[in-house]
């Protein structure tokens, strides 16, 4: 049985496949001025850099370019993963109702005591056996 995902590399992958899916959107792309589209992108190359790296200085940078997504691409800001909303927090979290809030709560509150007795928690399993019920 293979070791699940840490929590930051469980966060990183889903912030990957975030940033490729924004790549590929060449036409939503297009809707914003090259310039400041191109600057966001290499934002958000840096801040996957910087978290590959184990750099989590760089959560409020990651807060910033999930808020910018949502205010410069309203159109696919339902791609954007709720763990990452919760990951970076801050001010992230202003679009995440009271509930699912309780809900991400409950999962850190898990991750912590399992953690506390050295055991490997596995978030995203953890998150689909709390939304099923």
């Amino acid at each position: 049985m293979s070791t699940p995902p840490s929590y930051h590399e469980y966060h990183l992958a889903l912030l990957q496949s975030l940033f490729d899916t924004i790549k590929a959107q060449t036409a939503l792309l297009d809707q914003v001025p090259e310039e400041s589209n191109e600057l966001f992108m290499e934002r958000f190359s840096e801040l996957l850099t910087q978290l590959q790296q184990g750099d989590h200085d760089s959560l409020y940078q990651g807060q910033d370019i999930l808020c910018q997504i949502i205010a410069r691409y309203p159109q696919i800001a339902h791609l954007i993963p709720r763990d990452l909303l919760w990951y970076f927090g801050g001010d992230c979290l202003h679009f995440m109702p009271d509930e699912e809030i309780a809900q991400f709560q409950l999962l850190d509150e898990h991750r912590a005591e399992a953690e506390a007795r050295g055991e490997a928690f596995d978030w995203e399993q953890a998150r689909q056996l709390l939304q099923a019920h």
